[in-house]
Parts: C-alpha cells; structure tokens; sequence
C-alpha cells in the first residue's frame, strides 16, 4: 500500500512509495507531548527514499532527551506536523498519523518514552513498550 500525506491547508504534500511503514509507534518523550497538546504523538517511521514532500516546511531543531538533534517540521503556512527527523538515522523520516491521509492500514506497534508518560495517560497493555528510546531499526528494513 503506499500512502499519502496532505497538512490542513493544502500547502504541504506527501507521496510515500513504501508498501508499509519500518514501525509506528506513539512516543510520550516531552517533546512529543508538546507537540501534541499534552498527550502523545503517533508516527509511522518510513525510509527516506521512499517520502516526497511537495509545499513549504517550517522546522524547529533541538537536542532530544535521547542526545540526537531532532529537527520537527511542519507547515509553514498552517502549522501543520509533519514529520520528524533525527540526527541519528538520516535514513528514515518520522511522519505524523495525523498529517498522513486516510484511509490507512496505519497502527501502532509499540509505545515509547513511557518513563515521559503523565500519570493519567493510557497506554494499551498489548503494545511492545520502551521506557526510553527503543533500538534503532535496521538500516535496510
């Protein structure tokens, strides 16, 4: 199946080539919280190669609580997210479930930064979990 992205506006497009996604996960990392309004983000991680983004992108880079810079870019016209980028794996590019068009066969395998996690959040027991950051995927998945 390959997918396709589209921000709020319009502005901001996606063709993705890959028949299905490295991993999606949800990530409760503090970052993540803000950038989803205090809860979690949920991403479909996708090779590079395999993401063509058509539009205008902001972004904003910082180091993550892993150590890696983390570069967020969204829509520069509605501010839209789009996706995530880390210094550490240039090969892959993090979109965000939102940003990505349904319909999609797009769901979570696993929870990340759990440590992160606000008292009240629920995190559905049948999901792979990671206090932290989790191992990297393989570089050729």
């Amino acid at each position: 199946m390959a997918y396709t992205g589209r921000c709020a506006c319009g502005a901001v497009t996606a063709t993705i080539t890959a028949d299905a996604p490295i991993a999606v996960r949800q990530c409760w990392c503090r970052q993540c919280q803000q950038l989803a309004g205090g809860s979690h983000s949920t991403n479909a991680m996708f090779r590079t190669e395999d993401v063509t983004i058509t539009g205008t992108l902001g972004s904003h880079a910082y180091t993550a609580a892993s150590g890696n810079t983390l570069t967020q870019s969204f829509c520069a016209a509605c501010g839209t997210p789009v996706m995530g980028q880390v210094s550490a794996r240039p090969q892959f590019r993090t979109l965000r479930i939102g940003f990505i068009q349904p319909p999609h066969d797009l769901t979570p395998q696993m929870v990340i930064w759990t440590d992160d996690a606000p008292a009240w959040a629920v995190i559905p027991e049948h999901l792979e979990r990671h206090a932290k950051q989790p191992p990297p995927p393989p570089a050729k998945a």
